[in-house]
């Protein structure tokens, strides 16, 4: 059975840091791309980043350039993202994805975390 476990949300002030693990298991996760997506209370989900299953390809959401990395760690079975500057429109439920297809859209992951809600306050 494949799980997808994120940790590392909370409350930050705007201009603070957090970072997400998502802990994958049930599944060989070096054969994944994995990513970031958010919902924030009455909005659509959103892509925020990818990186693929190799970890050479990366993509961000303009919204998160330069503010946000994503990363993995393949022997831990654990991807990172690492987020700095933070705003109060990056508030949202954070939720992790993998998938064999590549790009922004939510359809080509597969498997999916039950989220880690991330609240900054101005």
């Amino acid at each position: 059975q494949v799980q997808l476990v994120e940790s590392g949300g909370g409350l930050v002030q705007a201009g603070g840091s957090l970072r997400l693990s998502c802990a994958a298991s049930g599944l060989t996760f070096s054969n994944y791309n994995l990513a970031w997506f958010r919902q924030a209370p009455g909005k659509e989900r959103e892509f925020v980043a990818t990186i693929s299953w190799s970890g050479v390809s990366t993509m961000y959401a303009d919204s998160v350039k330069g503010r946000f990395t994503i990363s993995r760690d393949n022997a831990k079975n654990t991807r990172y993202l690492q987020m700095n500057s933070l705003k109060p429109e990056d508030t949202a439920v954070y939720y992790c994805a993998a998938g064999g297809g590549w790009g922004t859209e939510a359809y080509k992951y597969t498997y999916w975390g039950q989220g880690t809600q991330v609240t900054v306050s101005s």
